[in-house]
């Protein structure tokens, strides 16, 4: 079974941004999006991602049309199952690093894993007030803060987009081997055909639909 199936979706605003568009993603996968601006790709990653309905078709997660599920499962599935990482890190800047971890653990329930911490670099900067890291610890720490629920799936829209080249990749590079070792499903947009590449397929939103990058 899929973690992830698409069926024929379709989106419009003034012209079609996605048109009959199917697809399915297993857990480990990761899928890279790019495209120029205003070709569709944070529009589609809000409809995959359960917050923009679509005008046609279906969005299947663990086999559950999302669309079709009250609310309230719907809202326990974005604090259980489904990690959302932004450009802007949208920590909460007046708690310490270890404090805006313990809001995500409050939610989600799940216990804050050290070793997790540990692994992303950011362990010993806990105590730290969010405004003293550098940007690439916050948006370490970011993606920490979300991976604390132990999401199944994790949509990324621009991800490292504020970040210089090295750290960009650095980051990537720990979220690609986080989704291996735990066989989490990634989709991410990004403007970088270089960290596009990177994923185990990588396609270009045109034309309404997805294009196979070579």
């Amino acid at each position: 079974m899929s973690l992830l199936e698409v069926k024929g979706i379709s989106f419009s605003y003034e012209k079609p941004i996605i048109e009959n568009l199917s697809f399915s993603a297993n857990g480990g996968e990761s899928i890279s999006i790019m495209g120029v601006s205003g070709s569709g790709k944070s529009t589609l990653l809000h409809i995959l991602s359960s917050f923009l309905k679509p005008q046609k078709g279906s969005v299947n997660i663990f086999n559950k049309d999302i669309y079709a599920i009250p609310y309230a499962e719907i809202l326990a599935l974005r604090r259980k199952e489904i990690g959302i990482i932004f450009q802007s890190h949208y920590l909460f800047l007046g708690f310490s690093a270890r404090e805006n971890l313990e809001v995500a653990s409050l939610l989600s329930e799940e216990r804050i894993d050290d070793s997790l911490l540990e692994f992303f670099g950011i362990f010993e900067n806990l105590p730290k007030n969010v405004s003293a890291l550098s940007g690439g610890q916050q948006q370490r720490l970011s993606i920490a803060r979300i991976l604390t629920k132990k999401p199944h799936i994790i949509f990324a829209d621009e991800p490292t987009g504020n970040l210089d080249r090295e750290n960009a990749f650095k980051v990537m590079g720990l979220l690609f081997e986080y989704i291996h070792q735990t066989s989490t499903l990634l989709i991410y947009v990004t403007h970088d055909p270089l960290l596009a590449q990177k994923a185990t397929r990588s396609y270009q939103l045109e034309n309404a639909t997805l294009k196979p990058l070579h």
